[in-house]
């Protein structure tokens, strides 16, 4: 079982920047060897649900460690496949990672 505190210090980032978004998409996120790099940061579009108690971070944010969600898990395995290249758009729903778009060099 992955955990929070099992993941690289990039992987970390992701995960507290997705838990920061809560609802929105991470744009432009480049990955390198299969880890994300915020260097050039990623775009970070927020969507906010009027009339919604949801608009905050994600109360996990301050946890120091917990056990991955299955959508986390897939997500990283995901990076490592992808190796060298751009998600284009990480849609975050609840700040889980929902969809992944991304270009590849083939």
């Amino acid at each position: 079982m992955l955990t929070k505190s099992s993941l690289s210090t990039q992987q970390r980032r992701l995960l507290e920047t997705l838990q920061k978004t809560n609802f929105g998409r991470i744009e432009r996120l480049t990955v390198r060897g299969g880890e994300p790099v915020f260097d050039p940061p990623p775009r970070i579009v927020k969507d906010v649900k009027l009339g919604a108690a949801e608009n905050g971070v994600r109360p996990e944010l301050a946890a120091i460690d917990f056990a991955l969600k299955r959508e986390h898990v897939e997500l990283f395995e995901n990076l490592r496949l992808i190796g060298d290249g751009t998600v284009e758009s990480l849609e975050v729903k609840s700040g889980l990672p929902f969809r992944l778009t991304f270009a590849q060099r083939i």
